[in-house]
């Protein structure tokens, strides 16, 4: 925020563990970024404008167990696109598309 000279500081929350986050209610749409064969690009079934929690894996993927628990979660499995994205950026040069 200093550093960027900007007035807008983020809200962080505290972090929770796995199941407890896919369990959440949320009216949001509920997307989960996911290395498999046929899963459209978000691009093609986010709808601008509406609210969304995308999940983000770590260096290496979501494991299979943890893609099957956040699809009966309500979990749409998704992909970013061809591009190899850091973890720490790929939601941001994500979400950047759709604002």
């Amino acid at each position: 925020m200093k550093q960027s000279l900007k007035a807008w500081h983020p809200k962080l929350n505290e972090a929770i563990d796995f199941r407890t986050l896919i369990s959440e209610k949320s009216p949001a749409d509920k997307f989960m970024a996911f290395i498999t064969e046929g899963v459209p690009l978000l691009q093609n079934i986010y709808q601008k404008g509406t609210d969304a929690i995308i999940l983000i894996g770590p260096e290496g993927d979501f494991s299979v167990a943890e893609a099957e628990m956040a699809g009966k979660a309500g979990y749409y499995l998704i992909s970013l696109g061809d591009s190899r994205l850091r973890t720490e950026t790929a939601g941001i040069a994500r979400a950047i598309l759709y604002i």
